[in-house]
């Protein structure tokens, strides 16, 4: 039976401490982008969830990734630059509210967990599960590509998780997006949800993403665009990666002096200029020829150009 969004998020951070628990277990550090990879590969999206923002973005991962907060303010999650780590409360969590309905009460009430639940241990002979992530999605065939719906978003290389699961892990989440695209969940009759009101709240302590990020510039046009400066086109758009939960885009572009900004939602209304400022300054790009690569950090405001 399909679940609500509400009931999913839940059950994602639930996952989210069942992987973090997992990885101290064996002793891997896992990167923000790479547990929620992970629980969104064990908790599927439904239909809703599945619909992919003009960023290329499943609308459920954008709402886990601001619900994230609430494990945060539980006190049962640290998020810090080098990554995300779980306390000893998120982890004895795990056992006190085994299931979504006691979870979910839980941490909306604020609910302490017992003093009395042990911290869990690695059951013997623990082996780190395959991640999900990689050993249960596929790449959509050629006619199930077809009849995705159409979305203004940037296209990823298809990529096969099973024959490339060794590749640079920045490639590992593209299966996700890919999956979503290839079929959502078969309808069925909502289930109740568990919490009165969706995850749509404003969250600083992760920095939800904005839909559309794009690279508007004095480029534009080289790219493929009808003029310069303007931050409606798809091709002035970055992609999201979910692992390093960086915007990133790549292009050949001859020697030269170049300047943009960084615009939201493919409007002027945001934009970040030199520094991460507020419509401030362009950026400058003084480049030799070839290919480029820039990258841009929401949560700082902050760009590399390689």
């Amino acid at each position: 039976m399909a679940k609500s969004t509400a009931e999913n998020t839940f059950l994602r951070l639930k996952t989210v401490l069942d992987v973090l628990t997992e990885g101290v277990w064996s002793g891997d550090a896992l990167n923000a982008g790479q547990v929620l990879a992970e629980s969104t590969a064990r908790v599927p999206f439904n239909e809703h969830e599945a619909e992919l923002l003009s960023g290329g973005i499943p609308r459920g991962h954008k709402t886990l990734t601001s619900a994230t907060a609430k494990l945060v303010k539980a006190g049962w999650l640290v998020k810090g630059r080098s990554g995300w780590t779980i306390t000893e409360d998120g982890m004895r969590a795990t056992v006190a509210y085994p299931d979504a309905v006691s979870f979910a009460s839980a941490l909306d009430a604020g609910t302490p967990v017992p003093a009395d639940t042990p911290v869990p241990a690695a059951p013997a002979g623990f082996v780190r599960p395959v991640s999900a992530a990689a050993a249960t999605l596929e790449v959509p065939a050629k006619d199930d590509a077809k009849k995705a719906p159409a979305k203004k978003a940037p296209a990823k290389k298809a990529a096969s998780v099973v024959g490339k699961a060794a590749k640079a892990i920045e490639d590992a989440v593209e299966p996700v997006v890919k999956a979503v695209r290839k079929k959502a969940p078969a309808k069925a009759e909502a289930a109740a949800p568990v919490a009165a009101e969706p995850f749509e709240g404003p969250d600083v302590e992760t920095h939800p993403q904005p839909e559309a990020v794009a690279l508007a510039g004095d480029f534009n046009t080289i790219l493929g665009a009808p003029e310069n400066w303007a931050p409606q086109y798809d091709e002035a758009q970055m992609e999201f990666d979910f692992l390093d939960q960086l915007w990133k885009k790549s292009a050949e572009l001859p020697a030269g002096h170049y300047t943009f900004k960084i615009a939201l939602n493919r409007s002027w209304t945001e934009n970040y200029g030199a520094f991460g400022t507020f419509d401030g300054p362009n950026h400058e790009l003084h480049h030799s020829g070839g290919t480029v690569t820039i990258r841009y950090n929401h949560s700082t405001r902050d760009i590399t150009i390689n």
